[in-house]
């Protein structure tokens, strides 16, 4: 079965967001499902064999209870999926973590006038400072202004 395949059931996303807080007991685990989906314990149990069985998840046993925790490897290999599709939104994320910096510079420099109590904040608002490529919109690179944005297919204006 493929990632995206495990990751795709609604209960399933919601253990792997619960483990992603750390390790929990199937009791605690089964508590929150039950009570937001409405089903079994003997269904919870099920998504949790799921989601050990693909390897999303590890449990050991601990005096009576199991206690799960996430296994990071197959979510990494579902990121790496998406690697090929990136181009379509990632410009747009770069576009407004440079929007959010400045609005945080504009804020900073309001408050401050122009002193400056912060030497990481100086050196963030250097040109080329932080990552050239980066999904963390704090740490998004400034876009140039003159650049044009990769249109998406099937958006033909010259049609």
């Amino acid at each position: 079965m493929h990632a995206l395949d495990i990751i795709g059931d609604p209960v399933r996303r919601r253990i792997l967001e619960l483990l992603a807080d750390g390790e929990r007991s199937a009791g605690e685990i089964g508590e929150v499902v039950q009570r937001e989906f409405g089903i079994s314990q003997p269904a919870v149990s099920q998504h949790l064999r799921v989601l050990r069985e693909a390897g999303f998840a590890s449990a050991r046993a601990e005096g009576t209870r199991r206690l799960y925790a996430i296994d990071p490897a197959p979510l990494e290999a579902a990121d790496a999926w998406f690697d090929p599709f990136r181009r379509f939104w990632q410009p747009k994320l770069d576009a407004l973590g440079t929007e959010l910096a400045r609005g945080r510079r504009a804020r900073r420099l309001a408050g401050d006038g122009d002193q400056r109590s912060d030497a990481s904040a100086a050196a963030s608002d250097q040109p080329g400072a932080g990552p050239a490529h980066t999904t963390d919109p704090a740490a998004a690179p400034a876009i140039d202004a003159g650049a044009t944005e990769t249109p998406a297919p099937g958006d033909d204006k010259e049609n």
